[in-house]
């Protein structure tokens, strides 16, 4: 049994290093055209990762800048939220423009560089469409506020009369993704009250009419407009939403499948289908990435069908509580689902909209519920950060694609004490003020260990836009570089060992009931990668009891969540382990 990992920490760094070297080189085309199958894909939020220029904003010249730390640490891809030309009443969510770079991140001349830059290191890049809605200052919306009632260019959104005397009612009373109401009435040119507009989400995001012509043709345009400038994917905003039923009935009180009147239409799978046809028509073919939220894992694979999406994220993972049987059975109905259709499943811990795993694996609930944040939930960040720790070896050992939010390779904890009146997240004021909103999940990174905004921008530059925690410094990339034991170093581990582990190259898994000579119990987690004729396989093993748990006799240690520079004698709680049996 091997009692401590040194040496493979050290083998682990010296191999990252040569890897490091080895990505410099642009990929070829046509190279690895299934790379999206396994990848690791790091999700930036511009605004929150680097300011170049100084003025408080993250932006694209920010994100240049780091590029070689993004290669350093691992990735496959970056996956940016989106850049475009928006007021920002929804963190960019809201597109005016999406053929040109919002002036606060840069210019268009620079995306292009800057995905020719991450593809000479080896990086591919995924940009974020949002097909559901346009911003409110799109220039199809004006016009059609312009154009009045019964006009072809409100044909392009669900303008609709209200209901009762006068057209005083709301014309359904579905209830918004942001709470409250999903209609907003407009006011006609000589001052009287006009139709009403849906938007499920704020009023700012106007839906689009997906039985229109136009807006199926633009958003296809929309597609080879960043697949001609080398974007390697799009990640699909709200990818279940788009369709609704043409005679906006009330949502059913069990509704069946594809019986929501905008919730999962059947009638999205031939948009899906034609976004399909356009990403394969190019040499290199580009990736379709969803972001769809729906309990039913039948209807869920369905969007993962040979000739439609390539992959979609896995919330039902994320949202689950640190608990093994719950954990287990979200890995088990995750891959069994996605084995059908022959789609690798996506592992995500977080994200921009969701609370930081520090913070929510440190809660006595810790599983993850929108309906359910509040202000002044009690949190150990200790646990958290132990278990967040664990939860990044579970899922990079997990067959599959891994995406990682930007600052979880840092172990961030959502800033939970901004000041109100800092608040802009939308979920928080419609909620009346009781939702504290995403935003804590959004301050801008560190860098540094001091500094007048920890690196974020340069020194003496105007403040970022949200107010980082007195102590991000010692939680910054300079603060955690050389430590062995910090959780930026783990995540480097982990990601240099995914990729020249050949166990964790085979797309199996297989639950174990004993690790040699320890039976797994419930609280455990074991399950094994790989293994056969010339390959020894790997075992991941967490704890997630109350009690140590035995290391299995003779068992070489490749990786832990644990402090390396201490003898692993046993699989302490909260501790996941990396073992070749």
């Amino acid at each position: 049994m091997s009692s401590s990992c040194a040496l493979c920490v050290t083998s682990l760094l010296s191999c990252s290093s040569t890897r490091r070297r080895g990505r410099s080189s642009s990929v070829s085309k046509g190279q690895d055209a299934e790379w999206w199958r396994s990848a690791v894909i790091y999700q930036v939020y511009p605004r929150s990762f680097a300011d170049g220029n100084g003025d408080g904003t993250g932006d694209l010249a920010g994100v240049r800048q780091h590029l070689g730390y993004l290669r350093d640490l691992g990735v496959d891809a970056i996956w940016f939220t989106p850049w475009y030309v928006s007021p920002l009443a929804d963190g960019g969510y809201d597109v005016a423009d999406y053929r040109a770079i919002d002036p606060q991140f840069g210019t268009l001349a620079e995306a292009e560089a800057l995905i020719a830059e991450a593809r000479e290191l080896g990086i591919r890049t995924i940009v974020d469409v949002v097909p559901n809605h346009v911003s409110a200052e799109h220039p199809w919306f004006r016009d059609a506020l312009a154009a009045g009632p019964g006009s072809p260019e409100r044909e392009r959104f669900w303008f609709r009369p209200g209901r009762g005397e006068g057209g005083e009612e709301l014309p359904t009373r579905w209830v918004s993704d942001f709470q409250g109401t999903t209609w907003t009435r407009t006011t006609d040119p000589d001052g009287t009250p006009g139709e009403w507009y849906l938007h499920l989400f704020a009023p700012s995001q106007p839906d689009l009419n997906w039985d229109h012509p136009d807006v199926r043709r633009e958003h296809e345009e929309i597609l080879r407009f960043w697949f001609d400038r080398g974007a390697a994917g799009i990640r699909i905003d709200s990818a279940a939403l788009l369709v609704k039923d043409p005679a906006l009935p009330e949502v059913p009180e069990h509704p069946g499948p594809g019986e929501h009147p905008h919730v999962d239409r059947d009638e999205l799978h031939d948009v899906y289908r034609a976004w399909r046809a356009v990403a394969d028509s190019y040499d290199e073919p580009r990736v379709l990435v969803g972001e769809v939220w729906l309990p039913d894992t039948d209807r869920f694979t369905r969007f993962l069908r040979p000739d439609e999406m390539h992959t979609a994220f896995n919330f039902d993972f994320m949202a689950r509580p640190w608990d093994a049987k719950a954990l287990r059975e979200s890995i088990t109905t995750t891959l069994d689902a996605h084995a059908p259709v022959g789609a690798p499943a996506t592992w995500v811990l977080s994200n921009h909209d969701v609370t930081r795993p520090v913070t929510r694996y440190g809660r006595a609930d810790s599983s993850f519920a929108f309906a359910a944040k509040r202000f002044g939930t009690p949190t150990d960040l200790d646990l958290g950060r132990r278990r967040a720790r664990a939860a990044a070896l579970l899922v990079a050992a997990l067959p599959g694609a891994l995406y990682v939010y930007q600052g979880d390779e840092l172990g961030l904890p959502e800033v939970e004490d901004l000041p109100r009146e800092l608040i802009q997240d939308p979920m928080h004021d419609r909620s009346g003020g009781i939702d504290p909103g995403r935003d804590g999940c959004r301050v801008p990174l560190p860098w540094t260990r001091g500094g007048s905004s920890f690196g974020f921008g340069p020194d003496g530059g105007a403040p970022p836009w949200l107010p980082q925690p007195a102590a991000w410094g010692g939680l910054s990339v300079e603060a955690q570089d050389a430590d062995l034991a910090s959780t930026l170093a783990l995540y480097r581990r982990a990601l240099a060992a995914r990729r020249t582990e050949p166990a964790l190259h085979d797309r199996r898994l297989r639950w174990l009931d004993a690790v040699g000579d320890v039976p797994v119990g419930d609280d455990v987690l074991a399950f094994a990668r790989g293994g056969g004729p010339g390959t020894p396989g790997l075992v991941c093993v967490v704890n997630l009891g109350p009690e140590p748990v035995p290391l299995p006799a003779d068992a070489d240690v490749v990786l832990h969540s644990a402090d390396p520079r201490e003898p692993l004698a046993r699989i302490a709680t909260d501790v996941a382990v990396w073992l070749r049996p």
